[in-house]
């Protein structure tokens, strides 16, 4: 695979390494199996048992063994042809996936200040029009 093609790839597997990893450890759906690893990784008697259950709770963490599943599964290498290829891809893809997750974590805060904004502007018309009565 000519380098180009390479560096496609790592761009575009690095779209569902991010996705999995953000949509485990942020999003609401796995709020509850994320509150017990949590709760577990601090409570947990044994350093492998906390270490264990923290992954999943850690986007930078988590994503590291998404890539893995990925890289297992599609033989992507990046450079090279042999295991140093493999490497290299593997912390290749975990970058540039924390580089989407920053991003969309970023967009988010930005959306989620302008609803914010938004209410607070509704809320002060709100009290102004009934002052006004």
């Amino acid at each position: 695979m000519q380098l180009s093609q390479q560096i496609a790839f790592l761009f575009l597997l690095a779209i569902p390494v991010a996705c999995i990893a953000w949509t485990v450890t942020h999003e609401e759906i796995f709020k509850e199996p994320r509150d017990f690893c949590n709760k577990k990784s601090k409570e947990s008697e044994t350093i492998v048992q906390r270490k264990f259950f923290y992954l999943f709770t850690c986007e930078y963490c988590f994503s590291h063994y998404i890539a893995l599943f990925f890289l297992i599964i599609t033989k992507y290498h990046l450079l090279y042809d042999d295991w140093r290829g493999y490497l290299i891809s593997g912390f290749a893809l975990v970058w540039v996936a924390n580089v989407y997750m920053s991003l969309f974590g970023f967009i988010r805060i930005g959306m989620k200040r302008e609803k914010m904004d938004i209410a607070t502007e509704e809320s002060k018309l709100k009290i102004e029009k009934e002052n006004c009565k």
